[in-house]
């Protein structure tokens, strides 16, 4: 439902939307091909992002291994300070506070970096949302879903933030209303009805 004041509520992917982290994922992944011999490139790697990390390396034909993953967290966790977050970002997100607009956060990144990177930077979501053996990532709209329940609002007063092909997909089975960010790291379709170049300008799907 909507909450009493009539706001909507916002869900944001984060690599690519909220924090610009692919030096971050460069050096990480690069770290961990050369550890474990497996000879793909960054650009291969890139090009499947927005699902979870065990579901690219079945994509890239690799065994999805718990030990590739966890030396390839560790070594992002060792460049983290490459992160940073897009412009207007962390000025928004006050303003949402200040508003008393509800957001969470929906992504294929791990808790333990996602909720550093939060901390890091004082983004206080309603609720964070990330891979685990219940839920499936996306593009399946079962972490979408989860987060309405959790914050008891509808689908058709909700917007999902991505900047991929599978935002778009997961946010089209979970019924949401999906803003591409265009300055992330996906392509432009003319699927995408809603867009944004810049953070700031989600204001305009808000305050309507």
């Amino acid at each position: 439902m909507k909450d009493l004041s009539g706001k909507p509520f916002l869900i944001f992917d984060l690599d690519g939307v909220v924090f610009d982290s692919k030096k971050n994922m460069e050096f990480a992944w690069n770290t961990t091909s050369k550890k474990f011999h497996l000879n793909i490139s960054f650009a291969k790697y890139f090009s499947k992002i927005g699902i979870p990390f065990l579901k690219i390396l079945k994509l890239l034909r690799v065994k999805p291994d718990q030990k590739i993953y966890k030396y390839f967290q560790e070594a992002s966790l060792k460049k983290i300070n490459l992160i940073r977050p897009y412009k207007n970002v962390l000025d928004e997100f006050k303003y949402f506070k200040k508003k008393k607009i509800k957001f969470a956060i929906v992504t294929s990144k791990d808790f333990k970096r996602s909720k550093f990177l939060l901390s890091k930077f004082k983004i206080e979501p309603s609720s964070l949302h990330c891979p685990t053996k219940k839920l499936r990532g996306k593009p399946y709209p079962d972490q979408l879903l989860h987060s309405l329940k959790k914050n008891k609002f509808r689908a058709k007063d909700t917007w999902f933030v991505g900047d991929t092909n599978i935002d778009y997909q997961a946010a089209r089975s979970a019924k949401i209303k999906f803003i591409f960010a265009k300055y992330g790291y996906g392509e432009n379709n003319k699927l995408y009805k809603y867009k944004i170049s810049n953070f700031k300008q989600i204001r305009k799907f808000i305050e309507n």
